[in-house]
This record gives C-alpha cells, structure tokens and sequence, in this order.
C-alpha cells in the first residue's frame, strides 16, 4: 500500500563540495502532513539499524475501528509536527503501510515523567518542542534541539548498532527513558511481551516481541551508556494482565534488575554537568541478546561518537561515488537523495557471526552470504532490483539467496511476497520474488543452484489457494465474484509466468518454458477489445458490466484503475499494440492517458494515490504504470517517451520538503529516477534490455563492481533539448531503441545528442 513521500529540504549545502563528498548533496528523506510515510534519521547502507526522531506516537485504532490519522505515521515522522516525543531504532522507508519504530528513547531534565504527553502540551509529558531551524540531517547523521529541555540530541550508526549522544545543561534531575511500549501502528495487544535484565549500571539487554504487519517479530537489543546512571526504574501500563504470579514479592518499580509485561516503560537518572555529554550505543540482533551485545562490542568498540559518524559517512561516500554525474545542482540533490533512497532498503538481517532468525523462527548460519529482509517486492522488483543488478550486483545476489532461505523454511512453500523481519506479512498482489530471481539469472548475477531456483518458482506459481491461483491455472483468469482484485492478480500473475519462462529457455527446460510462456498470455483474457480496456471478468467468461475505467473503486485492480493497468503487458508491449488496434490507435491512447484530467473524485476511495502524482490520467505516484512512458518507443513515436520521461523528471522529483511525487516504496520511485536520469529503464525485468529515453544528466560514470565503467554522455543537454538526434555506442552510429545489459557491464560509453526538436525518421 502506498501513498505520497518527500524529499527533505533540511539546511542548505555549498555546491563546491569534490565529488568525492557527495554524501553533502544528500536531502534525508521527509515527510509532510499529507503523507509522513518518510524519516531523517542516522543508518548506513542497508543498515539493521534506522535511527530517527518519532514526532507522534498515535494509535492505529480509535473507538474499535481504523485511525485514518495514523497513516501520517508510516515513518514516525511528520515534517509540520512541532513535537518530537523520542528516538527509536527501527524504521520503513516509504511504504504506505507500517510496523517497527522499536525501542523509544528519550532525554529530559526536570521532573520525571512517564508519560510522552501531547501534541498540544508537550510539557504534560516527556516530549519536546523542536524547530526545524535547529535540525540537521544528513547521511549517516541526525541533530536537533530539544527545546523543553535544553538538551542536543544527536545520532548516527553502524549497520547494527546506533549510537546516541546528549548534551545536557547542568541538572540533578536528568533522565533518559526507554519506552517498551511505543511503535509506529501501534494498537493496544502489539505488544506481546518485553523482557529486560539489567546487568549493572552502564548495560542492560533484553527483547520485544510484537504483533504486527510481521505477526510473530522479536528484536533482541543491547544498550549501553557512557556513564553509571545513579538509579533506575520501570512503569507496567499493562493493567489487564490477569495474572502476575508471585513476583509482588519485590518492589518492582525501582532498581530491580530483572523486568517483564506487555507493556513497559524505563528511565535512567543521571546528574549532570553544563554541557555534559551522556553516550548510548544500542545494538540489534533478531537471534538473542547475546548476539546483540556482540554486535555492539564488534561495530563500535569505544565512545569516540565523531569517529562512529565520518565513518557512517565515509561508507555513504563510497556507495555513492558509484555513479558520479555532471548535472544542474538540483539534478545532483535529487539524484543523490535517490540513491540515499535506493541504498536504505532491503535492510541487513544477518548479526556480525552470521546468524539470523528464520522464517520458521530458528536459529539459521547464512553461509556465505549476507541474509536480507523488508522486500517490498510489489514496488521494488520494477526497477530497484534491475539498479542492483547493475550497480550493486553483490548485495543483490545475497538478495537472491535470501528469498530462496525464505522459501526454504517458508510452511507454504513459497517465495516471499513481502518479507518482513522473519515473516511474510502477504501484502499486494503477484509473486514478484519471481521477476527478481529471473532478472539475476538473466543478467548473470545469481551464482547459486539455478534449477533449484526455477523450481522455488514453479512451486509458488502453482500455490493454488494463494489470492486465486487456482482459478488463474484452470480458467486463464481469476473470476471478479472471488476476488475484489482480480484483474490486477490476472496481469501480474501473467508477467511473473513470463518470467519464469525465461529462467526456463535459459536452462533448456523447454517443458516449463511452454507451459508458462502460454500462461504469461493470460493477460489477454481480462482484455475488452470493444473498449480497450482491461476489465474484470466473470466465472461464466462475460465481463462485468458495471465498469469504470477511471475509478480505483470495485474494479478489479490494487491501487489503480483500469487507464493505468490496461498497459501492464511489460512482458509484451508488441502483442499489446496489436490488441489495442496497432501502432497508431496505441500511441493515441497513450497520448490520452497523458494529456486527459482525472477527477479527485476517481481516486477518493484509496489512500495510496493523490493529486500531486498525476500527470493527466497517468499515476506516477503509485507504481503499476512506471514503465508506461517507454512504451512509445514500441510505436512509430518513439520522441513522445522522450518528452514525456522528461517531464516526470521535472514535475515528479523536486529538492523541496514535498519534491518527490509518490511514496518512495523502499528505493522504487528513486530507481526510476535514477534510471531515467541516465537515458534507459528495465521496461520489464527478467529481460537483458533496457529502453532508451532522454537523459537529464549533462554525463555519467557508472563504476561497476567487475573494475569497468559505463558512460552516459548527452550532448547539447537542456531543459529545452529534451529530444535525442541520434545515439552513439562506443562512437558508432547506434539504430536502436533498446541497450542490452552486456553493453553495460562489459564497458562502453554511450553518447545522446539532443535536440528541442524530435527527430521523426
């Protein structure tokens, strides 16, 4: 599920900073009041840990029944709050459903209090007032001011582990508290249990088990201070827990070193001096408390706090000079803040000894890779995963592997479709692990058993009481009576088939190639050639006849309507022209769904699509139709892709607090962007070729992990020069509208020359 996500525009840089601190065109990512589905906060690449600031604590339920305000809460962080009640560990970025926000801290000096209070008076509890005049955010590094208390708060991380510092004023009463209890879609039974043992005056472990979008999540922590803190104490807020066994025995509440409930909050009691800076480091593991205090122990091992944050930074750097581009300054803030995006997400899994909890909830040994998890598949399998392949093929292969752990411990025998800290919380639609695994294949990234891999494909396209299978294998459609989504299912069960057809032509396994190659057809059923539309279909083979290709509404499709999805034939854009009457009648549909205007009103029932990402009728801000501008170059038209990439670039991505025009879905808005700055996009994943479009970079070195490089030049670049005259492969006349992904990687230089006129021949 999805919604809108934004840049963040937090301080101004000097843009002649060297290449090699790119890391300073960095916009953390933000949220604003419509969506809060972003953060700024301290992590590293792929790191485990998400450090941030949480500006609200809300509940996902009021009076029994769905909060819809708490959907400003995806990320914790809302940019027009002016509170901020503490800073937790764990965190999602850009997904319009959520989880995490685990392990809440917060300083204050004065009074104790327990409870994080209100919006409207902060000081009726521990939360603060702050002023994003006094905020700083950048890669690897998070401050901010907290006005109540007169404290500087100010993060960073390792990939395990993050690391707080406070500056206090002179105080008797400072304290810094740990909040059990509070998360990100909270609701009263999340909490399943807490357990903390404290085992002397600067360490305590323990771990939380919550119930959540991951219904059986436990996160083991340890944290540490830089100083003893004097005392110590809890508050159990769980007043409905029917039986406490005979621990009344001890007084509970104050300095007892073994502490359990549903719902817990601590605090730390320190005196401190003007100035005084109080150090944290709080470590993850999903396997033990044991393994997390080793995590911390490898991945910090002193208090040197600047030291812990230019490396955090000098690992950003590094990643970052992958591409290096020469492009307007604001191209560079988006584009870098792109890759910040795409680098966030799929998040380390594994603890420093390799070990990770498994989907069957035991210990595992990841051999030889690095376990990932937070798959957000349905977005990121378009183009995050294609940028992976190109630019961070390592990872994406230990990627790979990870699914297939997944499938292996999996009860059902299945890929996973969201994963999701040790679980498949099931959410959208396809089987997209599916697109991932082939696009690694195809491309040669994947290094492992391939037939084994075919074969984890096979058996999850065949799970047939999972979202309509059944009916998609015997009937070639998913009837609309059985499924509110059946036409979205439809379309994208066909792509992924068509997928696995191609792991199976690879591997000379011309069986399963003709049985799924004729499967991925099946897109064709639900196709209306009356109206050009796809549209839902009944058990009995008529269409449905109350239909509305404009709404979102009751007409068979997840997070779209019938405009966007009747394109999503990636897999065959040559058969699609046919069906919708050639080249000609294609291009002016097309041009229809760009230039037509799509009432609020056909988009009112869905949180995930607003104003901001519509172009005409076509949805940028949500990710079903991302592929569609490239399929002008499968008609006589091929300038029309051109404009149009260029001006989603423009109107869709903007170095402002609300600069990026759809939630950012773990990296798959930013690979868009990233691509389509570059001149091509992975129109459909699981084939070697990319199409071409029009660059927005002046020039691009891509370093590729093999030691070759790969440059993009566009010549005559500008915002008018949007047209490309004519293309160049490594100086030789290129007559073609696709790029193979050998071209890339074996090394070449690829040169656009641009023109504000489209050149028709």
């Amino acid at each position: 599920m999805k919604k809108i996500f934004l840049f963040a525009l937090l301080y101004s840089f000097s843009f002649t900073q060297a290449q090699q601190n790119l890391v300073k065109y960095v916009k953390p990512i933000i949220g604003t009041e419509k969506m809060g589905h972003t953060y700024p906060g301290a992590t590293v690449p792929f790191g485990a840990v998400q450090l941030s600031p949480e500006t609200d604590t809300i509940s996902y339920e009021l009076n029994g029944k769905y909060n819809g305000d708490v959907y400003k809460y995806c990320a914790g962080y809302k940019y027009e709050d002016k509170t901020i009640v503490g800073f937790s560990h764990t965190h999602l970025s850009g997904t319009g459903h959520s989880d995490l926000g685990d392990f809440l801290i917060m300083p204050t000096q004065g009074k104790l209090q327990l409870n994080p209070g209100t919006a409207a008076n902060p000081k009726s509890g521990f939360r603060s007032a702050f002023s994003h005049a006094n905020e700083k955010a950048e890669a690897g590094y998070y401050k901010v001011k907290l006005d109540d208390g007169g404290i500087l708060a100010e993060m960073t991380a390792t990939t395990r582990v993050g690391m707080h510092q406070y500056t206090f004023p002179k105080s008797d009463e400072s304290h810094i508290i740990l909040d059990l209890m509070a998360g990100i879609y909270n609701y009263d039974q999340k909490d399943v249990w807490t357990y903390v043992r404290v085992i002397n005056d600067t360490l305590i472990t323990g771990y939380r088990q919550t119930n959540g979008w991951a219904r059986t999540r436990t996160v083991y922590f340890a944290m540490s201070f830089s100083k003893p803190f004097k005392e110590y104490g809890q508050k159990n807020y769980d007043a409905k827990q029917p039986y406490r066994g005979f621990w009344g025995k001890f007084d509970q509440t104050k300095n007892f070193p073994e502490i359990a409930g549903k719902k817990i909050r601590m605090y730390f009691d320190f005196k401190t001096e003007e100035s005084e800076k109080i150090k944290i480091k709080f470590a993850l593991s999903s396997v033990s408390q044991e393994n997390a205090l080793q995590n911390m122990q490898a991945e910090i091992k002193d208090w040197n706090f600047e030291k812990v944050k230019d490396q955090a930074q000098a690992i950003w750097n590094k990643e970052l000079n992958k591409i290096n581009i020469n492009a307007s300054e604001d191209t560079k803030v988006n584009f870098y803040t792109a890759m910040y995006h795409t680098f966030i997400n799929p998040t380390t899994y594994t603890d420093v000894n390799g070990q990770y909890k498994g989907l069957d909830q035991g210990t595992h040994q990841a051999d030889g890779f690095t376990n990932y998890s937070t798959f957000s598949l349905w977005d990121t399998y378009r183009a995050l995963h294609p940028f992976f392949n190109i630019i961070q093929p390592s990872r994406n292969n230990d990627m790979v592997k990870s699914m297939l752990a997944h499938y292996n411990q999996s009860a059902l025998h299945m890929l996973p479709i969201w994963s999701h800290y040790s679980n498949d919380n099931w959410c959208m639609s396809g089987y997209h692990s599916v697109s991932v695994i082939a696009d690694a294949i195809i491309k040669g990234i994947y290094n492992g058993d391939e037939n084994q891999a075919l074969e984890a494909c096979i058996t999850t396209a065949n799970h047939r009481n999972y979202e309509g299978i059944g009916s998609y294998i015997d009937l070639g459609y998913i009837p609309a009576e059985k499924s509110g989504i059946s036409v979205s299912n439809t379309l994208e069960y066909a792509y992924d088939d068509w997928c696995i057809a191609q792991i199976a032509k690879k591997l000379n396994r011309t069986d399963v190639y003709n049985e799924f190659i004729k499967r991925s057809g099946n897109w064709k059923n639900n196709f209306d050639k009356t109206t050009g539309f796809m549209r839902p279909k009944l058990a009995d083979g008529t269409f449905k006849k109350e239909f509305d290709a404009l709404s979102t509404h009751g007409q068979g499709f997840i997070e779209g309507n019938s405009w966007n999805y009747s394109f999503f034939v990636p897999q065959d854009p040559t058969q699609l022209v046919t069906q919708m009457g050639g080249k000609k009648s294609f291009a002016s549909r097309l041009d229809t769904l760009f230039s037509m205007y799509l009432p609020d009103s056909f988009f009112a029932e869905t949180e995930d699509i607003t104003r901001e990402g519509i172009i005409g009728g076509y949805v940028h801000g949500n990710e079903p139709a991302h592929h569609v501008a490239y399929f002008y170059n499968w008609t006589d038209e091929p300038w029309k892709t051109q404009s149009q990439v260029r001006k989603i670039l423009n109107m869709q991505y903007k170095p402002t607090p609300d600069g990026l025009g759809g939630n950012d879905d773990c990296g798959q808005m930013s690979a868009w962007y990233i691509f389509s700055s570059l001149g091509f996009y992975p129109v459909a994943p699981g084939s070697d070729e990319y199409s071409l479009g029009s660059p927005l970079v002046n020039n691009a070195t891509l370093t590729l992990e093999n030691g070759k490089t790969f440059t993009v030049e566009a010549m005559n670049q500008s915002d008018k020069n949007v047209y490309v005259k004519k293309v160049l492969l490594n100086g030789k006349p290129f007559n073609s509208l696709f790029i193979k992904h050998a071209d890339i990687t074996n090394g070449s230089k690829i040169t656009f020359y641009m023109s504000p006129k489209p050149t028709k021949k």
